[in-house]
């Protein structure tokens, strides 16, 4: 079997086997194939596509070019999420103590931010002492255990999958619905769980900007999900503007603290319900999506999911002292309110922009290199459909890098269309996607 021979079929538009795909992975992963090789294939499947049958032999084969954690041993169900990215994201963050609160199992293992969407590992690190550097065994016991465990994802998980991203992201062919899918779920699937809930993002935010694309990709990483024996639902979620209210690291931490004390904003509190309730479902832990939202809503307002967040920062080597005292945090050194330039109703955020803002501040990184500043940050105090006025503030940005602070505001600012009538908000969920298919819930 030749690469020559595998990149002409199909840049002549053949479906590949499993076997050729399988060839193409070893190939990459053993360095047998040259890059400029790689990436001519890559670009072959850009143009011509991949069919459902390739697309699964494709994850399944970046899948198993390293470990498989088994965590069949583990009683219970194990669950996992994964978001597609977006702006002010903190969703893991309540989510995970919140289904562990009932006894189900989250095993979760993270990447860092790049760019303006932050990464979980981050805002962890934010908190003293806590480690993200758990080995696979500790990962497994401490699921075992307490029913949680976050950690960085190892170099051994679907180490294909990071060639091929680095190559695609230099030769122009990130967008393809089978790359993006086989890249994620490679990834979820070797961490071993039993059913993965996915929380694709739309929107200004997001990487896919229409409602079309997100169901698009939902539907291929639903469908990888169940042809590889794991339960797997999407939620697709507004991404026209950030989510929350904190935008960084450590103000996202206190941001779902608050969430957790069943206070903080609305909108993070129901993408998090949302996606606990079907979770619960798929774990069987209720019989209708009524009913454990409701288990998850009471888990709130008891402090149990709470108490659960104390847990898991403890085991993890991290200080719980911040749950009461914010001040324990990483704290900037320059707070400044930003004020509108003019009054009106906000009519729409380019929340690529007020994301690029924070990272401005030093919240975020532009190469995996870069060192984040876990002080740093912007609280949005306005969003689409609020009135502002220039007397009113609509923000404040958190930063120890006082000389950025006008470039950030600049761009902030920039980010929000104005105008005199009312706006009516966005709906956050606007879409589930099974394997029964589509329910859309925006009219």
């Amino acid at each position: 079997m030749r690469i020559y021979d595998i990149i002409l079929k199909k840049r002549d538009g053949h479906p590949l086997t499993h076997e050729e795909i399988q060839f193409f992975i070893d190939g990459i992963t053993h360095d047998t194939i040259e890059d400029y090789q790689a990436a001519a294939l890559l670009m072959a499947i850009y143009l011509r596509g991949m069919d459902e049958e390739e697309t699964l032999f494709l994850t399944r084969a970046m899948m198993h070019s390293g470990q498989i954690v088994d965590l069949s041993s583990i009683q219970g169900v194990k669950v996992d999420k994964h978001s597609t990215g977006g702006v002010g994201d903190t969703t893991s963050l309540v989510l995970a103590p919140l289904v562990a609160s009932l006894g189900i199992k989250f095993a979760k293992m993270s990447g860092r931010g790049l760019g303006h969407t932050g990464g979980t590992i981050d805002k962890l690190e934010a908190i003293e002492g806590f480690n993200t550097s758990l080995g696979v065994e500790e990962f497994m016991d401490q699921v075992s255990n307490y029913a949680i465990a976050l950690m960085g994802q190892t170099k051994n998980i679907a180490p294909a999958d990071k060639i091929l991203y680095s190559l695609r992201d230099v030769t122009a062919t990130v967008d393809n619905i089978s790359l993006i899918a086989s890249s994620i779920m490679s990834k979820k699937l070797a961490a071993g769980s039993d059913a993965i809930i996915l929380d694709v993002k739309v929107g200004s935010g997001a990487f896919l900007k229409t409602f079309e694309d997100a169901v698009a990709l939902s539907k291929v990483m639903v469908d990888i999900g169940e042809g590889m024996g794991r339960r797997t639902m999407a939620v697709i979620s507004e991404m026209a503007q950030p989510l929350g209210e904190a935008i960084g690291n450590a103000i996202e931490v206190v941001e779902a603290v608050e969430v957790l004390k069943n206070r903080g904003p609305a909108d993070l509190r129901e993408l998090t319900l949302t996606l606990g309730a079907n979770l619960a479902l798929m774990a069987g832990v209720s019989e209708t999506y009524a009913a454990a939202y409701g288990i998850l809503e009471e888990q709130l307002k008891n402090g149990r999911a709470l108490e659960k967040f104390r847990t898991f920062i403890e085991i993890q080597g991290g200080n719980p002292a911040f749950i009461e005292d914010y001040s324990k945090l990483p704290q900037a050194s320059h707070v400044v309110k930003v004020f509108p330039k003019r009054g009106g109703t906000i009519k729409s955020i380019a929340s690529d922009d007020v994301g690029i803002a924070s990272l401005i501040l030093g919240a975020g990184r532009e190469t995996l290199e870069d060192r984040i500043d876990f002080a740093a940050g912007i609280r949005l105090m306005k969003k689409i459909g609020d009135t502002i006025s220039p007397e009113e503030p609509m923000a404040v940005f958190y930063t120890n890098r006082p000389e950025k602070i006008d470039e950030a505001r600049e761009r902030f600012l920039n980010a929000f269309e104005i105008c005199d009538g009312p706006v009516t908000p966005p709906e956050l969920i606007k879409a589930t996607v099974s394997k029964d298919g589509v329910d859309r819930l925006e009219n």
